[in-house]
């Protein structure tokens, strides 16, 4: 038996013979030895996906395609597919060219026994494993002098574990498996040639028992929880950290990696000592390249000038340490004046000054952010004393390295920073904005993110810095990262349109490649992109000559960058491609980490994991505070559909028949309830556990009667998946013919825009441009990034769990759309997620994702090393099992019980005032308390299906929502109790109420925000004020707070600035030109309520010159008549 492969004999028997056919022939053939090493690879790959229950024959993918997809799906530690690749492409070498040196036959049986080894620990479920030494085949006499010394070395490694073992009278299982591995040695020699000879027949007749063999497995992981998987998945990644190669395996793989990015890379043959030198049009990584401290791993050379250096080391070797000894051999590096680059050397301070510009480090391990010392390929621009060393997923191909070398950062900084915005072309926070991220970008920052409230021009803000940092060089290319082709789209008719330079837009100025460009030309400057497609040009792209590079992009500008936010949301579009969004944000992590360049996120609600990724953000803007600057519309008092299955639930006794709907198929089965178990539905299962269509046409036909078609603007309306969507479309058409005849209801007013529908974008323009569709039902596809500016309702038939999705749902209706109009919009609750979410102030739920497996969060606890990590990691496994717990069944619940000794309610209870480590404890005295609660219910078919219920419904009330069981008045009493107590304490309220001719946007922005949080906004007020005292006036924030804290009498805003410019008239001698300006000023005062400076920066005012033109006009007064003004609007009716 094999001593490097007969551990494999008792898990897989095919897997141990294909790894000692590959010995055996390595002393007879070193090209067939290869061929069966490819062939130990694609066997072991196809196991490992039967074993995940991913495994289909009849997709018939390459080992290539399959490798890719197991790594995507973190089925497969990348580390591990690296080798995978490494000895795939030895093979394919070996059976296409009739190629294979002795050398590379021995490097991929190492490779191969490190596979076995990590496969044994796996899922042989041996994480303990300790193969010994590898021992070498039994080898030919004619032999390379370099592999008859790697196979002496072997050799010296395997006698020296056995005098180890036998001196430290070592366990006699350990001292067998050194003598046996010893034996071997000798056994070789006289290998029975039998074992490896096979008749055509019997490899067909193998071939079939293999793929009965793969579809057994494939069908046991089907039927197993998904707690094993999940085991299996942590097992390999703990298995692949304890992975060993030895230095010269480390650059056999860093060989391959090299030629992948477009290096010419051999460290057997192309080195320094036998004879390869740097030559014109050839892009080299020549190994031990002399210097004066030693010989430096690799030298790379574009064509004859010497770009960079990389020091290699064995997988256990941290990494950055290794860059202090290229830096050495970066300044002591041999060579000529012609291979050094005509701007170097680099000189910092008193230091010896640098040969090189790019230092690079690695130990061949896959970059692991959880792991970053220990993995990854650092590197640092070592021109600017200030450039740090940064972690890196691929190699920079020789064109990325010559085209950093043009980017001159200190010019580039300088010329932004005397670039002023041009007058009246931005808003002033986006001007902001715009500053806060290149102080960012100066300042060395490489993840930025800036919060700004959906509707507020992020695209804009976005297309004026690209332009800037392009017009200063002091990026080559950007690129502009979308999540669905609709932004894609949008965005891209933006920069045709967005006006930068005098009359030309952006892309007149710069070239632009669109969505159905794979990969940028060299004179292209920008790309916009969407996630999806760039994972299938990184990640699934098997030709690495077709893939982006590292350096590709040297500054990404991530849109909607909350992507994955959807706690609950269905993947969509071409997101099919990922099992579930856990997938898609490691495959969306994974393209920010590849490309070496800024990254921009924008985003209107940034999530937890997305400070995660980029950080807090460096400039926020939010949705108040744009209501108050008048650059969004605000929303009434939400209104709350009432049925009477909403208010008392669905519910179903023992004995019932119920019927259930396949999500998957729509075939509808009848299941007679046990007489135990009943059912009970609250409105949080509505649409989504059971459908009533009683409770959805009693919620359309409200609609059809609150929104008529008559009246402007267009309505979305939220369902809770596709099926829904079809039903609220049916329903709704058939209320609004009822409500209002059939020929005033032409086909077309009510549409359904999900990702099934055809051509979803050219409906999305519709919805926006033409008068139908006026309504619109939708799922996931409209809640982010769409701009329909009409649209004036939105109805909720859908209860999410996150506030994120939440206020992107909200953002749909924010948008100025004055030539309909439209001053507010109004929501329509059907679901109470209103009330639900409005007053959550986390972002995030305790669990961040709520559909993640209770056996996952009770590792993670095992895991969490302080007591504040497993605090924290406890309240998740609370809240998990609470909402396992609800729908456990009755015989569940009774096996609970026997197991625990404790029903789960009273379990809950005493475990939820417990420690995280009590917690643990008690999850390790009841170890099947998991398999229990994970245990699906009684209550739904295998597929999970939704309960139809046929109970009737009846229409209760449609009511204004001002808080939780909160009448107008309340509410008004609220505030003002709020004001009073705060008036003397928060600087804003000070502003406002003692001080309002010195009234800042800057503190009535702050005021907003405060008022905000407590949910007082200005329309929730008028309304009411209105619904209290029978009257609308149309005050403002400011006056609303005045007449709380002062007594101030609510007059409407617009008569107050009225009122106010005549007296400003009056109080003085005005010149003709002066009273001009008096009344235009008014008149922005109207919709920009604070006179300051900033406001006659903006729109007319800029195109006249600005503040400082107008200033003229006023012989240098004008900050005092914008006091004035300030003063005369706020000023009591008796002043």
């Amino acid at each position: 038996m094999s001593a490097n492969f007969g551990h494999l004999q008792e898990i897989s028997p095919e897997l141990h013979r294909l790894g000692t056919l590959a010995e055996r022939f390595f002393a007879e053939d070193a090209n067939t030895s290869l061929m069966k090493s490819r062939q130990f690879g694609e066997y072991m790959v196809k196991e490992i996906a039967a074993l995940s229950g991913v495994y289909d024959p009849a997709a018939r993918e390459t080992t290539n395609d399959l490798l890719r997809r197991l790594a995507i799906q973190q089925l497969l530690p990348r580390e591990v597919a690296d080798i995978f690749h490494a000895v795939r492409k030895s093979g394919n070498d070996a059976t296409h060219n009739l190629a294979g040196s002795p050398a590379e036959a021995l490097s991929a049986l190492k490779f191969c026994r490190a596979l076995g080894v990590w496969y044994r620990r796996t899922y042989g479920r041996d994480p303990g494993f300790k193969p010994g030494p590898f021992v070498p085949p039994r080898a030919s006499a004619d032999l390379d002098q370099a592999t008859q010394a790697e196979l002496a070395a072997l050799r010296a490694q395997v006698r020296e574990a056995e005098e180890k073992l036998a001196a430290a009278h070592a366990s006699a299982e350990d001292l067998a498996k050194a003598r046996a591995a010893a034996e071997e040695l000798a056994r070789q020699a006289s290998a029975d040639s039998a074992v490896w000879e096979q008749t055509a027949v019997q490899m067909e007749a193998n071939q079939a028992a293999l793929a009965r063999k793969l579809a057994e497995l494939q069908k046991a992981a089907d039927a197993q929880p998904a707690q094993i998987q999940m085991e299996l998945k942590q097992a390999g990644l703990e298995a692949a950290s304890s992975l060993e190669l030895d230095e010269r395996q480390t650059r056999r793989l860093i060989d391959v990696q090299l030629v992948d990015a477009g290096w010419e890379a051999d460290s057997d043959h192309l080195t320094y000592q036998k004879g390869a030198r740097p030559e014109e049009g050839r892009n080299l990584a020549i190994s031990e390249w002399p210097s004066d401290g030693g010989r430096a791993d690799y030298a790379l050379f574009v064509g004859l000038t010497c770009v960079g250096v990389i020091e290699a080391k064995r997988e256990s070797v941290d990494v950055p340490s290794t860059l202090q000894q290229a830096e050495r051999y970066a300044r002591t590096i041999v060579l000529s004046p012609e291979d050094v680059h005509p701007h170097g050397p680099w000189k910092h301070g008193l230091d010896e000054p640098f040969r090189v510009p790019f230092i690079f480090a690695t130990n061949g391990r896959p970059y692991v952010r959880q792991w970053v010392t220990k993995s990854g390929i650092w590197y640092r621009d070592i021109r600017r004393e200030t450039n740090h060393a940064v972690p890196m997923t691929s190699w920079f191909s020789p064109k990325d390295l010559i085209d950093k070398l043009t980017t001159d950062v200190d010019t580039a900084s300088q010329g932004l920073a005397d670039d002023s915005f041009g007058k009246g072309r931005m808003r002033p926070y986006q001007e902001e904005a715009i500053a806060a991220i290149e102080n960012a970008v100066v300042a060395g920052q490489r993840d930025i993110l800036i919060s700004m409230a959906t509707g507020t021009g992020k695209t804009r803000t976005a297309i004026a810095l690209m332009y800037r940092l392009l017009k200063h060089k002091r990026f080559r290319r950007i690129l502009f990262l979308v999540d669905r082709k609709a932004l894609g789209r949008q965005t891209s008719d933006a920069l045709e349109t967005t006006e930068i330079e005098g009359m030309l837009n952006f892309a007149q100025i710069y070239k632009v490649a669109g969505l159905e460009q794979k990969l940028p030309e060299d004179e292209d400057q920008v790309q916009v992109a969407t996630v999806q497609s760039l994972i299938a040009r990184i990640l699934n792209e098997p030709d690495p000559a077709k893939r982006p590079t590292p350096g590709t992009f040297d500054c990404i500008i991530v849109d909607e960058a909350h992507r994955g936010y959807t706690l609950d949301a269905e993947l969509r579009e071409s997101d099919i491609g990922f099992r579930n969004i856990d997938d898609y944000q490691s495959a969306y992590r994974q393209i920010l980490d590849y490309f070496d360049a800024v990254k921009v996120a924008l985003t209107a609600t940034p999530a937890l994991h997305t400070r995660e990724i980029f950080g807090h953000p460096v400039f926020h803007y939010g949705y108040r505070q744009a209501v108050v600057e008048g650059y969004l519309n605000d929303h009434l008092p939400p209104k709350r559909i009432t049925t009477a299955l909403s208010e008392a639930g669905i519910h179903f006794e023992g004995g019932e028949e119920v019927e259930i709907i396949d999500r998957k198929t729509g075939q509808i089965d009848l299941f007679e309830l046990p007489d135990e178990v009943s059912l009970n539905y609250d409105l949080a299962d509505f649409n989504k556990r059971v459908y009533s269509e009683a409770f959805n046409r009693i919620v359309c036909r409200a609609i059809a009667t609150e929104i008529p078609p008559s009246k402007p603007g267009k309505t979305l309306i939220f369902a809770a998946r596709d099926a829904h969507a079809d039903d609220i479309v049916r329903l709704l058409v058939e209320e609004l013919q009822e409500e209002y005849g059939k020929e005033n209801v032409p086909h077309g007013m009510v549409t359904k825009i999900t990702g099934t529908v055809d051509k979803a974008d050219d409906l999305i323009l519709k919805f926006k441009n033409d008068p139908y569709p006026k309504y619109v039902v939708t799922v996931d596809l409209l809640t982010t990034g769409v701009d329909v500016p009409a649209i004036c309702n939105l109805v909720f038939v859908r209860r999410v769990k996150s506030r994120i999705l939440y206020d992107q749902m909200i953002g749909r209706a924010t948008r100025l759309c004055p030539d309909i109009g439209k001053e507010h919009f109004r929501i329509f609750d059907a679901v109470d997620l209103y009330a639900e979410l409005q007053e959550m102030s986390d972002m995030r739920p305790v669990v961040v994702k709520p559909d993640i497996a209770l056996g996952q969060l009770v590792t993670d606890l095992q895991n969490a090393e302080t007591e504040e990590d497993k605090q924290w990691v406890a309240a998740q496994v609370i809240v998990r099992m609470r909402s396992l717990v609800k729908r456990m069944d009755a015989e569940t619940r009774e096996s609970f019980e026997r197991h625990t000794g404790e029903s789960p309610d009273m379990a809950l209870q005493r475990l939820s005032t417990r420690s995280g480590a009590e917690l643990q404890q008690w999850l390790t005295d009841h170890p099947r308390t998991v398999e229990l609660l994970e245990r699906r219910p009684l209550r739904t078919d295998k597929n999970d299906g939704v309960v139809i219920s046929t109970h009737e419904d009846e229409l209760l009330r449609i009511e204004e929502i001002f808080g939780k069981n909160t009448t107008p008045e309340d509410y008004i009493t609220g505030f003002e109790r709020f004001v009073r107590e705060n008036m003397n304490q928060v600087p804003a309220l000070i502003a406002v109420t003692q001080r309002p001719r010195d009234l800042t946007r800057k503190e009535l922005s702050e005021l907003a925000g405060l008022l905000d949080e407590k949910n007082y906004s200005e329309a929730m007020l008028r309304a009411a004020y209105g619904r209290a005292r029978n009257a609308d006036i149309a005050a403002h924030i400011i006056g609303f707070v005045r007449q709380a804290a002062l007594g101030d009498p609510l007059i409407p805003y617009a008569t107050r600035v009225d009122n106010a410019i005549v007296k400003i008239e009056a109080s003085r001698p005005w010149t003709q030109k002066q009273k001009e300006w008096l009344r235009r000023i008014g008149r922005a005062l109207k919709d920009k309520p604070v006179a300051d400076p900033t406001l006659l920066d903006q729109g007319a005012f800029a195109d006249k010159g600005g503040f400082k033109r107008i200033a003229q006009e006023f012989d240098g007064e004008l900050d005092e008549v914008l006091h004035t003004f300030n003063e005369a609007i706020w000023a009591s009716p008796a002043a």
